[in-house]
């Protein structure tokens, strides 16, 4: 990176549904070292913006609300555009989705009343929001999706885009989930391993997992897992330097088996040693499991 690129001041604008998670990635962005402000009336953020170009290494977060006073999406959009061709200052918006239901669930369970909904039902509250904010969820550089992300799963993922560490090279998550509970909505590729030999019907490894050196040792039995794992880093040895020339700062690889537990738990911890071998700093989640590692490459 120049010297240049580091005076830079970084602003992260953070929008989209109300009760999606906008407030959480306020704080965790605060909590990597952001000002934060929040709620902004709408005629003041050009001045705002106007001040992060003239400061160097300000980093900035501003959360982008429909409640605010003069909210009107268009105009927003219509300013980013503009301060995106700023040459002292990079600017990213972050926009959070959800779905329906799940923001429902959680206006009931927190007793909250949407903005929007006043003495109306919630869920005519978030429709009208999804209108208001279309204009900003087009011009989004990352559309969250957190219908089914824990707090811990939100950090991880905006650690990763947003590069919070302070490295600014592409990052790589590696998630194992069980099909069961669903495809993890934030994968860019997917994995399925439900056709390697299963060690959940062996009673002595059922209640391992695939970290264990002794069910690591029954999936690599399987006649088909050398080949198989072969081509897997096959495929993908040329498409990360692809993915890093189309400016991608983030990428995440699911791999899935039927409980979660041992054979995607396996490959994803392969794959991660893997990439970590091609010199790229990777968190590995084992969603079923409950558990969270990150490794950075060793220096040359």
């Amino acid at each position: 990176m120049s010297q240049r690129e580091a005076q830079k001041s970084r602003v992260v604008l953070v929008t989209g549904l109300s009760g999606a998670g906008r407030t959480t990635v306020l704080k965790m962005l605060e909590d990597h070292g952001y000002e934060s402000v929040d709620n902004l009336p709408q005629a003041m953020m050009p001045a705002l913006l106007q001040s992060a170009t003239a400061t160097q290494s300000v980093s900035l977060a501003v959360g982008v609300d429909v409640r605010a006073r003069g909210f009107n999406a268009g105009k927003m959009a219509e300013l980013i555009d503009r301060y995106r061709q700023s040459a002292e200052m990079s600017l990213h918006v972050v926009f959070l989705e959800c779905d329906d239901d799940v923001l429902m669930q959680r206006f009931t369970e927190t007793r909250r009343v949407h903005p929007l909904a006043l003495e109306r039902p919630v869920g005519d509250g978030i429709q009208i929001e999804r209108l208001a904010l279309a204009p900003l969820r087009l011009c989004a550089d990352d559309i969250i999706d957190t219908t089914q992300m824990s707090v811990v799963d939100l950090r991880a993922d905006v650690v990763g885009r947003m590069a919070l560490d302070g490295a600014q090279h592409m990052r790589v998550r590696v998630v194992s989930f069980a099909y069961r509970g669903g495809l993890p909505r934030e994968a860019d590729l997917v994995f399925d391993m439900r056709f390697l030999r299963n060690p959940h019907y062996d009673p002595v490894l059922k209640p391992l997992d695939g970290r264990d050196p002794a069910v690591a040792a029954y999936i690599r039995e399987d006649p088909d897992f050398e080949a198989f794992y072969d081509r897997l880093t096959g495929f993908l040895s040329p498409l990360l330097p692809r993915f890093r020339a189309e400016g991608k700062s983030y990428l995440t690889f699911a791999i899935g088996c039927t409980g979660g537990q041992h054979r995607s738990v396996h490959v994803a911890e392969s794959l991660a040693k893997w990439l970590i071998a091609q010199g790229l700093p990777v968190t590995v989640h084992h969603r079923e499991l409950g558990v969270m590692t990150t490794a950075s490459p060793l220096p040359m």
